[in-house]
């Protein structure tokens, strides 16, 4: 395709060729994720092995949240960047490529899960809660005491008390604590507005609060 462009002090018209948005992107320096999905798209396979091997904690770290066995979160994790591999050019070069592929590993652990479940008895992961909040996902390792006992037993009790959380605030808990996602990228990997991940957050935080101080352990 070819576009027109008049040019001032020139009676002609000169065409130049138009460039769709991966080429656009080349135009300034791309970043690690878009040079090694761009390359990954033209059959560099070695270049989206690097973005696996960069990836492969997170997403199965995720699958394994949500999931609850690891055989299962092997297998959703191997699907999840098969379905990443096959779906490169509607990757955004602009974004950070964490929070897709993350996104699309969460999806399909949803579908998951939804299947686990008998239809008549099925709540969708992603329904409201009746406080303006969703159902959804899980984490653990907050700050611990200094002896290694007391954050042996800390991290137990942690594990316990975020197991009873909403699986939205699991999940959104895991990913800022233990994935260290931005809220924007926390957003963009669950498909929801920047502020209910942070009342979402807040509301974990606060709950894991409650849940700890009635066990007994400082969080």
């Amino acid at each position: 395709m070819v576009a027109a462009l008049a040019l001032p002090g020139i009676g002609s018209r000169v065409s130049w060729p138009a460039m769709n948005q991966r080429e656009r992107v080349l135009l300034a320096p791309p970043s690690h994720d878009a040079a090694l999905a761009l390359s990954a798209t033209r059959g560099d396979r070695q270049a989206f092995a690097r973005l696996v091997e960069e990836n492969k904690r997170s997403v199965y770290g995720l699958c394994l949240r949500l999931l609850s066995d690891p055989e299962e979160a092997r297998d959703a994790a191997q699907e999840a960047f098969t379905r990443a591999y096959a779906s490169l050019e509607s990757y955004d070069l602009e974004q950070a490529f964490t929070p897709w592929v993350l996104r699309i590993a969460r999806n399909h652990c949803l579908d998951l899960l939804r299947r686990r479940i008998p239809a008549r008895s099925r709540v969708e992961l992603d329904a409201d809660t009746g406080d303006g909040t969703h159902r959804e996902l899980a984490d653990t390792t907050t700050e611990a005491a200094d002896d290694t006992l007391q954050r042996a037993e800390t991290h137990r009790a942690l594990e316990k008390a975020v197991a009873a959380l909403p699986p939205n605030y699991r999940e959104v808990v895991h990913l800022f604590h233990v994935e260290q996602l931005s809220y924007k990228e926390i957003a963009a990997t669950m498909g929801i507005p920047l502020g209910t991940v942070m009342t979402w957050l807040h509301r974990a935080r606060a709950q894991l609060r409650t849940l700890l101080e009635g066990q007994e352990v400082a969080p």
